[in-house]
């Protein structure tokens, strides 16, 4: 029997995605180094002590075979605690952040979402390809079924939006201010994230009442996120490494609007889709002018559509997760040979 223990972050947000699987979780203070400001700077590091305390303490009790790091604050103070325990990372993005890149001298196997990553590692570094892993219930639902179960019509094009938990506050507004003309000849799925919920709830109320039923709102989709990936024609959203998966696996054309506000991991798994024609690039500070336009010429051109679509699909792994299972599984195997 393996038993698994989740290690996040204190106040994050997978506090409630790792409960609600019924995974134990363990919390610990882990704060942000790189690119922080002078004046985040010493609180982060104070944080980041208190954070070797809180993984000891773990450690010790839990008595790990084998860690798996997929990145953020939290892997430091762990990794420097338990670096004799055997260990594999993961890398979702295609570029690994500053805390992965350190981790990548003590694991001993890396895996990562695609063949481009190899370039940010030695020559030597043990990098196995596993692709993007994917929630299994993703995977239950054809086209056909995910239109029936949000009630969707088999005449119009449809179009999903979405920007994360939080939302994306420039394509929330980039739709709203278009959002007319986009409904009359798309459908619309449109995740808002929190940060726009109660300003999307005021605009849809002012849809004419004839076109409102092609205008479908949501804060945040869990277990049907993958009804409305299954759904979509066509997607808009930020460039996070989830799309590296879960686009890939439905064949899913995208547009995409790199956060701008950050390092450029989004920017580079953008433009890792677009060079393979399964993506176009959108700069958040054209997509108020240039969103609309782009959606309309994509959705008028059934080919082009159909082209990224086979682009896409050339990047999904349906066997990603158990691939990185046993890569942990055989690790540990080889430790107690």
């Amino acid at each position: 029997m393996t038993e698994i223990l989740w290690v996040g972050g204190e106040g994050g947000m997978e506090t409630v995605l790792v409960n609600r699987a019924r995974i134990p979780f363990k919390s610990i203070p882990a704060a942000g180094i790189h690119g922080v400001s002078l004046r985040q700077l010493p609180g982060n590091i104070i944080t980041n002590l208190r954070g070797l305390k809180s993984a000891y303490d773990i450690l010790r009790d839990f008595k790990p075979d084998a860690i798996f790091y997929t990145g953020g604050f939290v892997a430091l103070p762990l990794s420097l605690v338990g670096w004799k325990i055997p260990s594999v990372m993961y890398v979702p993005d295609i570029e690994p952040g500053l805390a992965l890149k350190s981790l990548s001298h003590i694991v001993r196997r890396i895996t990562v979402t695609s063949e481009d990553s190899r370039q940010y590692f030695s020559k030597n570094a043990p990098v196995v390809v596993t692709g993007y892993p994917v929630r299994q219930e993703l995977t239950v639902w054809s086209k056909n079924s995910a239109r029936e179960h949000f009630g969707l019509h088999d005449d119009r094009a449809v179009l999903l939006i979405f920007g994360g938990s939080k939302g994306a506050r420039s394509i929330n507004k980039a739709l709203l201010a278009n959002l007319q003309e986009l409904i009359e000849f798309a459908e619309i799925i449109h995740i808002t994230g929190d940060l726009d919920w109660a300003e999307v709830e005021a605009s849809s109320k002012s849809i004419p009442a004839q076109l409102s039923e092609y205008y479908h709102t949501f804060r945040y989709l869990h277990e049907d996120m993958g009804a409305a990936l299954a759904a979509a024609d066509l997607v808009v959203s930020r460039a996070g490494a989830s799309i590296l998966g879960e686009f890939p696996l439905f064949g899913l054309p995208a547009i995409l609007i790199p956060y701008p506000h950050a390092w450029r991991y989004q920017k580079v798994n953008a433009d890792t889709l677009a060079s393979k024609g399964a993506a176009i690039i959108l700069d958040d500070s054209k997509s108020g002018n240039d969103l609309c336009p782009l959606i309309k010429r994509l959705l008028n051109d059934p080919e082009k559509l159909n082209h990224m679509s086979a682009a896409m699909k050339k990047f999904a792994s349906p066997n990603a997760a158990k691939m990185i299972a046993d890569q942990l599984i055989s690790l540990g195997e080889e430790d107690h040979d």
